[in-house]
């Protein structure tokens, strides 16, 4: 049987196929063995374990706790990482892409979408069958990534690129769902991090018979499917029907991934990290890795939770595992990026290409400008009150309306502006700093500034989270510079960094902590709580920033050149990139303080400008300005109006809007 085709493989792994990964299989299971028992001694005296374990007393609180609790938690952590691997072994074998899992096709954000509308207005269905909720959901979103990637022949970083989209849109959904109708939904969002509290053995019951069923689906086809390592023409001449077997894989692995989420929620990176780890480690061929990333899969979920347990102390039931799990996956994936010789399909264009340029910019720009002016005064006057729809403005509403306006539109003008920075920085089109994680990375910054100084003011706030970006833009930069900042490459980069930041995130607002409770809408980009000093304040940076900004169109012009051609024309590299680069940073904290780390606004506003043919830097900028902040002030008026009296954050659409366009562009392309 022949290995893998090296287009698939990681570049370290020239391990002879007598390694396997026992030994650190070994190291994990006695390292979680120890902390099990470490925390079993804590909890009761050894004389009461074994009744507790098989026969807790009635009338003693531990052992039930012990029995109905801790031990569950146990199994099904056990449970969800053998099942998570073995899913993600069955994706990489299937799609030849040692990249895929339940998390990086975004496998697990459909199954956790469908899950919170079935809670919402079809709770019957959980009860008939969640599992099958889950799975609708997952293989809906596993159609959708294929069709994003398919006209690139399903090439292995697109895939994961737009599995890795279509998490983060599926995700904007879930949390403005949970927005709208949070006392409906306000439980699941623990849950929906990825949590293994038990309250009983009812999820091992209902967890165990359905991987059972789906091993037992799964033990026919293991030859077929170890079959898939030859190239197409090979295994078609030994009579395997591809289509079909990659269908019933795919479907399978989709299966057992969308229990694992209707069980315990999102549990990210493990589908990832136990068949990378066993194939570094020597398990070549498809046998070995199904037998030992599930091993690999349970001792790393074991090891992880019960460290959680360990440290967390009584916080542990509200700190979701699915989350740390991330923290330890984003890291991997980097470090396994620039191990991979993976193809990924057609080059895009330079940011600063376009295939048409408008003969006269000043006449878009006017009347762009002109659309902004109009818009104001209908942003503040027009909608809907006590009696319906009409022009309201009377003192009280401008008052409340004005900084509302005020910050979307500054907030527009930097993330259009980071936006542009950003793509003719890395000459990528479908970069921006949401995507590539300056948003994210800004706002842990600002989330960890509320919890340690609560008090601290926009003067302290800015410089922080600037900081963050502008570290995130340096580490994507470092990382990227090998390959020549190939787009798909510094995409991955970017939202892998946006998986780790979101992650810490959660983490810090599990707690039950009302600071983080109150984060959660301003997170989705809200505008609800704004005054007027902070209002004026960041358009009056933004207007800064954008003067700022005008003289380097020349370098921003030669840039995407590349560097041979911009040296040569006089252009001083790192002085250049190091002072756009803190003009982004900047950008980004700013925007971040108003509409959150997700908005897409940094990527739509610079696309549509090169589509109205503003194509050199200097209109570009100017273009991309003024359709960031007429994008962000129609955000906001919706949020305003659409469900009154309830109200959507500007970001939360935007972001809904933005994130359908970029699909829609890496579908194109």
């Amino acid at each position: 049987m022949t290995d893998l085709p090296s287009a698939a493989l990681p570049a370290t792994a020239t391990q002879p196929a007598s390694r396997t990964p026992l030994p650190l299989c070994l190291v994990l299971l006695l390292a979680a063995a120890a902390l099990a028992g470490a925390d079993l001694a804590a909890r009761l005296p050894a004389a009461q374990w074994l009744p507790a374990l098989f026969a807790p007393a009635a009338d003693d609180m531990r052992q039930l706790l012990l029995h109905f609790s801790w031990l569950p938690r146990l199994c099904m952590a056990a449970l969800c990482g053998a099942a998570l691997a073995l899913a993600g072994t069955l994706m990489q074998q299937v799609l030849r892409n040692p990249l895929a899992s339940p998390g990086t096709l975004g496998v697990a954000s459909g199954a956790q979408l469908a899950l919170a509308l079935a809670t919402l207005w079809a709770p019957q269905l959980l009860v008939d069958g969640r599992e099958w909720v889950a799975l609708a959901g997952g293989g809906l979103a596993t159609l959708l990534v294929f069709a994003l990637a398919w006209r690139r022949g399903l090439a292995p970083l697109t895939v994961i690129l737009a599995g890795l989209v279509v998490g983060l849109y599926l995700g904007a959904l879930a949390k403005g769902l949970m927005l709208a109708r949070e006392q409906d939904l306000s439980a699941v969002f623990i849950w929906g991090s990825g949590s293994l509290s038990q309250n009983g053995w009812q999820g091992v019951t209902f967890l165990l018979p359905r991987l059972a069923v789906a091993l037992l689906l799964l033990l026919p086809l293991l030859r077929p499917l170890a079959l898939l390592e030859l190239d197409d023409s090979g295994a078609r001449s030994l009579g395997v029907p591809l289509g079909l077997l990659r269908f019933i894989g795919l479907a399978l692995a989709v299966y057992v991934s969308a229990c694992v989420t209707s069980s315990v929620g999102v549990i990210g990176f493990i589908g990832l990290a136990a068949p990378a780890i066993a194939r570094l480690l020597g398990a070549r061929r498809f046998g070995q890795r199904l037998l030992w990333a599930p091993l690999l899969g349970a001792a790393l979920l074991l090891l992880t939770d019960l460290t959680i347990q360990r440290l967390a102390g009584p916080l542990a039931e509200l700190l979701p595992t699915g989350a740390a799990t991330a923290l330890l996956g984003a890291p991997l994936l980097l470090w396994l990026l620039p191990r991979l010789q993976l193809t990924g399909g057609r080059p895009q264009p330079a940011a600063g290409a376009a295939a048409w340029r408008h003969p006269r910019p000043r006449q878009r720009l006017a009347l762009l400008g002109a659309l902004l002016l109009l818009g104001v005064p209908l942003a503040l006057g027009v909608g809907q009150g006590l009696h319906g729809w009409g022009w309201q403005l009377d003192g009280a509403l401008l008052d409340w309306r004005l900084p509302r306006v005020v910050v979307a539109l500054a907030a527009g003008v930097l993330l259009a502006l980071a936006g542009t920075l950003v793509q003719r920085l890395t000459a990528n089109p479908m970069a921006s700093p949401e995507v590539l994680g300056l948003g994210a990375s800004a706002a842990l910054g600002l989330v960890a500034l509320l919890f340690l100084l609560p008090g601290a003011g926009l003067a302290l706030k800015l410089p922080l989270g600037a900081g963050g970006a502008l570290a995130v833009l340096l580490l994507i930069v470092a990382m990227s510079h090998r390959s020549g900042f190939a787009p798909e490459r510094v995409l991955l980069i970017g939202i892998a960094l946006t998986a780790f930041f979101d992650a810490l995130q959660v983490i810090l607002l599990a707690g039950g902590d009302p600071r983080g409770q109150s984060l959660l809408g301003w997170m989705s980009g809200s505008t609800y709580f704004v005054d007027a000093p902070t209002a004026w304040t960041l358009l009056a940076g933004a207007l800064l920033l954008l003067a700022a900004t005008l003289p380097c169109a020349r370098w921003l012009e030669l840039l995407p050149l590349g560097e041979g051609s911009a040296r040569a024309l006089g252009v001083p590299l790192g002085r250049s990139r190091l002072c756009l680069l803190l003009l982004a940073a900047l950008m980004t904290a700013g925007a971040t303080l108003v509409v959150g780390p997700l908005s897409f606004v940094g990527l739509l506003a610079p696309h549509l400008a090169r589509l109205l043919g503003l194509t050199r830097a200097l209109p570009q900028l100017l273009g991309a300005s003024l359709l960031g902040a007429l994008t962000l002030l129609l955000a906001d008026w919706l949020g305003r109006n659409l469900l009154f009296p309830l109200q959507l954050p500007a970001g939360l659409l935007a972001s809904l809007v933005g994130g359908a366009y970029f699909m829609f562009c890496l579908g194109r392309h």
